[in-house]
């Protein structure tokens, strides 16, 4: 049984990557080969795969989630949009020196106002005046994560999303597709690699270190996703003919995983809070691409249950060791299931 301090490890500040690369394709890829560690660059990651090799997408959108404002009294608030719940109401973060009262109003971006509804958990039901998605994008700002330090600007807007990015409803970027660019995936398709779809909205959640020793009590956040039919298929055919499933991110491999629990991929939508460490069997991905993660962080724990706790180990060493950039705007590795 591992505990948490298994997956902590010392990385230099200076490897936390602020920017991204000015071509999305020039960042680094570790291929890690069973035991065997290859450097190499993310665009060749077209001779990494096979004709009829399946690659999984999460098709996401990040939101415009962030919001500074004011409450009634004057007192500065910072809202951060965790989940949009329908046309007008949105689960969110409220930080402010005093927690502010249901049924009171907070004018944000000194454009509207919002009014404060119940409380859920750690987050505050907020009613808006209009479509949720016609204001967040008008006045609301890119949620960079905490460990970049510059202020989201019109570069961040474009290279903090995915190419292919179509369904809004994330806080924060499903980072190993930002990798991807036009170009590279028209290799892929010329080569014969097939790609699917899932949406998974990140939230906030996702840069939370665990902080319970005993991983068993560590309670996962929870995400939305949704399985279309037409991935389902795909994912049989390709199995069908002894090719690979590879899960772009952690986010795709989440949402395939949380909709295989019954031993075969299923289509639908649904809340998914699943946690996998090592141990974990995995029922429908072969391979993955995956950014560097966070010590301590349960995508750090997802992908040694997936390539194996030492391997993960010994490649996160490798790569600090070779100068990788990591976290969100950092380097990639492909992974493949040991098992």
């Amino acid at each position: 049984m591992y505990s948490l301090s298994d997956f902590d490890f010392h990385l230099p500040q200076e490897l936390i990557a602020q920017l991204p690369l000015p071509e999305r394709s020039a960042s680094r890829l570790l291929h890690v080969d069973g035991d065997r560690l290859v450097d190499r660059s993310f665009s060749e990651i077209v001779d990494l795969l096979s004709p009829g090799d399946l690659l999984v997408f999460n098709n996401t959108r990040v939101l415009k989630a962030r919001f500074f404002g004011a409450k009634e009294s004057g007192g500065k608030v910072e809202v951060l949009v965790e989940r949009v719940l329908d046309t007008r109401h949105v689960l969110a973060q409220v930080r402010a020196s005093k927690s502010p009262k249901a049924g009171s109003a907070i004018r944000l971006a000194d454009a509207f106002d919002v009014i404060v509804g119940e409380r859920a958990g750690e987050f505050y039901t907020l009613q808006f005046p209009s479509d949720v998605f016609d204001l967040i994008e008008a006045h609301g700002r890119l949620p960079l994560p905490p460990y970049i330090e510059h202020a989201a600007d019109e570069v961040d807007e474009k290279r903090y999303q995915t190419v292919y990015a179509k369904e809004p409803g994330a806080v924060a970027a499903p980072t190993a597709g930002l990798h991807f660019d036009q170009p590279l995936l028209d290799k892929l398709r010329d080569k014969g690699v097939q790609f699917a779809y899932v949406t998974l909205h990140v939230g906030a959640g996702t840069f939370q270190p665990v902080r319970t020793e005993n991983l068993a009590e560590h309670k996962m956040h929870s995400e939305w996703y949704t399985i279309p039919q037409e991935t389902v298929d795909a994912v049989r055919a390709v199995r069908a003919a002894g090719r690979n499933v590879v899960a772009v991110g952690t986010t795709s491999m989440r949402a395939l995983e949380s909709a295989s629990q019954s031993g075969e991929l299923q289509a639908g939508s649904a809340d998914t809070n699943l946690f996998i460490t090592p141990g974990y069997t995995f029922k429908t991905v072969d391979r993955m691409v995956t950014n560097f993660h966070l010590p301590k962080s349960t995508l750090l724990m997802l992908v040694s249950a997936f390539a194996g706790y030492r391997q993960i180990r010994d490649a996160y060493a490798h790569a600090i060791e070779k100068r990788y950039r990591f976290f969100s705007y950092g380097d990639a590795m492909l992974l493949t299931r040991n098992t």
